[in-house]
């Protein structure tokens, strides 16, 4: 498998943890704005990894890879455990989702790096990236906005 194809995998499999985890964290937010904010996340990594797919494809990709990694699946299982032990705490739960998407920022970045890149991949991949900053810089001021007072 060539390296761009590796790339593009490893990014698919975080855009796969990335869109359930949102979708996980929608499920356990109590506020039904940040509810279907979480949702429009969850689609838009969707959206992305379907972009990369098509990506791979026109590089000679025949079999998908088939889902989120362990350590994304192990993940939202923490916060599943979280949100039950702090009573489903909107900020909790989005301190894990801004988590997750500094972990897609660092692997876009590795990604980005990468000098054998075709120019239409990293094109691709440089437009993804700044949405997911985007979303992790929305995700941040909303955490704040919840932070507990003393």
């Amino acid at each position: 498998m060539s390296e761009p194809l590796t790339i593009l995998h490893h990014l698919m499999e975080t855009l796969t943890d990335g869109q359930e985890g949102f979708r996980s964290a929608s499920d356990d937010v109590e506020s039904e704005e940040l509810k279907a904010l979480l949702l429009q996340y969850s689609l838009q990594r969707g959206t992305f990894a379907t972009e990369l797919q098509e990506l791979a494809e026109t590089l000679g990709e025949s079999e998908p890879p088939d889902g989120g990694s362990i350590a994304g699946a192990l993940h939202r299982g923490w916060m599943d455990i979280k949100s039950a032990i702090t009573h489903r705490d909107d900020h909790v739960i989005l301190t894990e989702c801004e988590r997750g998407e500094q972990h897609a920022i660092s692997a876009y970045r590795k990604a980005l790096n990468d000098p054998d890149l075709p120019a239409d991949v990293a094109d691709t991949l440089r437009t993804q990236a700044i949405e997911i900053t985007t979303v992790h810089d929305q995700l941040c001021k909303l955490r704040s906005a919840l932070a507990p007072r003393h």
